[in-house]
């Protein structure tokens, strides 16, 4: 597809405005704005994608905005004692973070479902999502696509076990806690090896649920 000069200039305006929610805590204002980020960042990337522009490329710079925003809050939760680090918002927390990324992920799920499905997207229920097992995308744009998905979902999760490590969590609750990571194995599992999807999101989820039993305590453990 072909950009004129005005379309290329809307993108990269919307990204800058992206970059300044990124960066919000540099500007050394005592507001939670920042959090924004996860939210804006489906602006510029909906816009390529409305313009005509590649689904796939789309979700990957989507993943790649969203991971930048999780490794900025992530370094503001684990690193909030650290007196060296003067710009970096101290009172960051995982709540905050998986609040807004969920916000963030609803609002694309909308918009997905708004937007007309196109020859490199697949109905997944009401939404149109991009097909990485179609043959007309590039096998490396789909690796990029695949790696940045994994990565995104991997840092929601590490984070979120770091900050359970010997909590006292009874066992119902982490039975909860896999169950919420069972959509996300589902699509990691189908987008690398989808003849597998259910055994892999079944592996995944035992890992999961055995890594919690060993990191946290049941009630009444000492």
């Amino acid at each position: 597809m072909a950009f004129d000069i005005s379309m290329v200039i809307v993108l990269i305006t919307l990204c800058i405005i992206f970059m300044i929610f990124l960066v919000f805590d540099l500007f050394g204002r005592d507001e939670n704005y920042g959090y924004l980020s996860y939210i804006v960042a489906v602006i510029p990337v909906n816009y390529f994608w409305a313009m005509g522009g590649n689904a796939l490329f789309a979700y990957i710079l989507l993943f790649i905005f969203w991971i930048a925003s999780i490794l900025r809050d992530t370094i503001g939760v684990y690193l909030k004692k650290d007196k060296e680090i003067k710009y970096l918002k101290k009172d960051k927390e995982i709540n905050s973070i998986l609040l807004y990324l969920t916000l963030g992920i609803l609002i694309q799920l909308i918009i997905t479902s708004i937007l007309p499905a196109t020859i490199d997207t697949e109905k997944f229920w009401f939404f149109s999502l991009p097909n990485v097992h179609s043959a007309i995308f590039e096998v490396s744009m789909v690796t990029g696509f695949k790696i940045t998905a994994t990565i995104l979902v991997f840092l929601v999760i590490v984070p979120l076990i770091l900050d359970v490590k010997d909590e006292e969590i009874p066992l119902p609750i982490v039975i909860i806690f896999v169950a919420i990571f069972i959509i996300p194995f589902l699509y990691l599992s189908y987008i690398w090896i989808p003849e597998a999807t259910g055994v892999l999101t079944f592996l995944f989820s035992v890992v999961l649920f055995v890594i919690l039993l060993l990191i946290t305590r049941g009630q009444g453990a000492k």
